[in-house]
């Protein structure tokens, strides 16, 4: 997990990027009846469940420091070595955080299913899905390039996790209050933002000329009209699927 990323992009995650009420609670409804859940990726706690014994896993300083009062402390660890023994938990959860993981990706899903000895939970992006965006596929190409190479395709992730997975779809609100790249999809203005794009990662790894000559033109395109040309009806859709899906590795399966 590449905690020198997040310590040099992460900042501001906590005002930009909270927690979507309809994405946590398919996030509960998934970890079922676990009491005791490991958070990897913890980030600054957004999607930990409030009503049961969390311990989370965060190896940026920068990200730690944004936990909200009142959240557990984040163990300084990485996802390829998780310092618990095999089961210690009922669930394992990891929330847009597995493109993050570079090296440790594989070894990293394995061990959530070690450690766990009920439900692996994990929030991530279909790439396929999200790389057809707008956003995108008409501003800023080069986030597709960077999905290639960090986000898990849905089988690879499946098969990583032995197989036995159910795959929900999860559509992101228009007015969702986590900024994830996405989440711009129907809000085009908030692009222009620099606070905002800051919140997105796609955005701070993208090269500063690609994101300037994206952000030009969709400027170009808010100004004459273009945007609402081709995209207008977004602005007045409650919902729409971004790419998000919620992967559940079935306990049932085999280890």
């Amino acid at each position: 997990m590449n905690d020198v990323r997040y310590d040099r992009i992460g900042h501001g995650y906590a005002r930009f990027r909270r927690e979507d009420p309809e994405i946590a609670a398919l996030v509960r409804e998934q970890l079922g009846t676990a009491r005791t859940v490991l958070n990897v990726g913890a980030g600054t706690g957004s999607y930990e469940p409030h009503d049961r014994y969390v311990v989370a896993v965060e190896p940026s300083d920068v990200m730690a420091a944004q936990r909200p009062a009142g959240a557990v402390p984040a163990l300084r660890a990485s996802a390829g070595s998780l310092p618990y023994r095999d089961g210690a938990f009922d669930a394992a959860l990891a929330v847009l955080t597995l493109h993050h993981w570079g090296d440790d990706l594989a070894t990293g899903v394995r061990e959530l299913r070690r450690v766990a000895a009920g439900p692996v939970v994990i929030l991530t992006i279909d790439a396929a899905v999200s790389n057809g965006l707008w956003l995108v596929d008409d501003y800023f190409p080069g986030v597709a390039e960077l999905d290639r190479q960090t986000m898990p395709p849905i089988p690879h992730l499946d098969r990583l996790l032995g197989g036995g997975t159910r795959v929900h779809t999860v559509p992101l609100g228009r007015e969702t209050p986590d900024g994830m790249l996405m989440s711009f999809w129907g809000r085009p203005e908030l692009v222009l933002e620099p606070e905002r794009r800051a919140a997105a990662s796609g955005f701070r790894l993208l090269d500063e000329a690609a994101v300037d000559h994206g952000l030009r033109r969709l400027s170009e395109d808010l100004d004459t009209g273009a945007w609402d040309d081709r995209h207008g009806h977004l602005r007045h859709a409650p919902a729409h699927d971004v790419g998000l899906r919620l992967v559940v590795h079935d306990p049932s399966g085999p280890i």
